[in-house]
Formats: C-alpha cells, structure tokens, sequence
C-alpha cells in the first residue's frame, strides 16, 4: 500500500530559510505548521494588534485547508503559542471559538517568551484528519 504523500509552500522567505513546509500531508493526515500572520508576500501583518494577527493567521491557515480540498471541520487538533498569554487569553479564547464553531477540536494553548518573528504574538499549528466529513 502506497501512503500519498504531498507538501505545501506560500513561497515566503523563511520556508526555504528554515527548511520546512507549511503543511505534510501523509496519507489522510495533515500535518500543518504554525501559521502566522503574514501576507502572500511575506509581509508581517498587524505589529502589536493581538486580534488582527489571530485573525489574519487564521485566515492564513483557512489558505493551506482549501490547498488541500479541506474545512474546518477536519481540524482534530490546534497548537497555539501566545506571547502574552494572560493578557491575550480572552480574545484567543473567542475568536478560536469563533473559527471553530460547533466542531470542537482538541486544543493545547501555550504562553510563551517568543516567537520567530520579533513583533509575533501568536502562532497556530493544526493536525487534520482529510478522511473525516467536510
């Protein structure tokens, strides 16, 4: 039995920089890195405004779903880094609900001292299970 295989790039900088795909799909499996908030052409979107940055990094991990014939309703599981945390909780709270919906995936929240990008507040990866109802 072959196991498909495929990966996803934006084609931002730090893809090729740091060596790494934004999504893996293996099998029905898809693996999708931190998303975060950045335009198409690798523009960091939203210095210091929290809610614009979830907002746009969860858009951006809309774009790697749709790469891959997927919704929201795959997602099995979110990753989110938070600097800030206790401050940012209650807007990650309702906006991670807000994308979500009815589907309640699991979810691990971590705050954390730093992201990759200096002025990144928030990062948020997913596993997806492509074989579940859309």
């Amino acid at each position: 039995m072959t196991v498909k295989s495929q990966t996803f790039q934006f084609g931002v900088p730090w893809e090729s920089l740091y060596g790494y795909s934004q999504a893996y799909r293996a099998g029905d499996t898809l693996y999708v890195s931190g998303q975060l908030s950045h335009d198409m052409a690798g523009n960091f979107i939203g210095a210091g405004d929290f809610e614009l940055q979830l907002k746009t990094t969860l858009a951006n991990l809309d774009l790697v779903l749709k790469h891959f014939g997927a919704s929201r309703n795959q997602i099995v599981e979110t990753n989110v880094l938070v600097r800030n945390l206790r401050e940012n909780f209650d807007t990650l709270a309702r906006l991670h609900a807000a994308y979500v919906g009815d589907h309640r995936p699991t979810s691990t929240v971590l705050g954390i001292s730093d992201l990759a990008l200096p002025e990144q507040l928030v990062e948020v990866g997913a596993v997806v299970r492509l074989d579940l109802p859309a």
